[in-house]
């Protein structure tokens, strides 16, 4: 591929801020991780989506940490970019703020790590175009993604299924 394709990560950065309702709590009134790793999904796809201008599918979500709960009443914003590309895989970073809105107190509550894989219309993988950081932060989460690539072959191939 070459660098004329390459894309900036400030291309594929997405960010989307919802309110956390009742309906998205447990009984602690904190929210649901569940619900949470849904929207996490969801964030990265349009991220990915955004640096491939293609259909994508998840291939792995990998590194999720749960760092503070996220309470009813409070904003939940969710920050996505592609750190790191493959041939048809892109590496996408979540990182995941609950806000007091009427404190302003913003703290991170989530991070992760999660890769998509670019598709055709018959849902085969497609080459997508290298991402370029455009900043320190940026850069060593670029720099260190091939470690992470590893680890998620390694992972991969030692995977045990119950019905062998």
């Amino acid at each position: 591929m070459n660098e004329e394709t390459a894309r900036p990560v400030g291309k594929s950065r997405s960010v989307m801020t919802e309110l956390v309702f009742p309906t998205d709590t447990n009984h602690h009134g904190t929210m649901f991780g569940g619900t949470l790793m849904k929207a996490i999904d969801k964030i990265s796809a349009i991220s990915a989506m955004r640096h491939c201008n293609k259909p994508v599918v998840t291939a792995s979500t990998d590194s999720l940490d749960f760092l503070s709960p996220i309470r009813m009443g409070e904003a939940v914003e969710l920050e996505a970019f592609v750190t790191w590309t493959h041939r048809s895989s892109m590496e996408v970073y979540v990182i995941v703020r609950a806000e007091n809105l009427f404190t302003g107190e913003r703290r991170i509550t989530c991070t992760a790590f999660s890769t998509f894989v670019a598709v055709d219309e018959e849902g085969k993988p497609v080459r997508v175009p290298p991402v370029v950081p455009g900043n320190d932060a940026e850069r060593k989460l670029h720099d260190s993604a091939p470690e992470r690539h590893q680890l998620r072959l390694k992972r991969r191939s030692q995977r045990y299924a119950s019905t062998e």
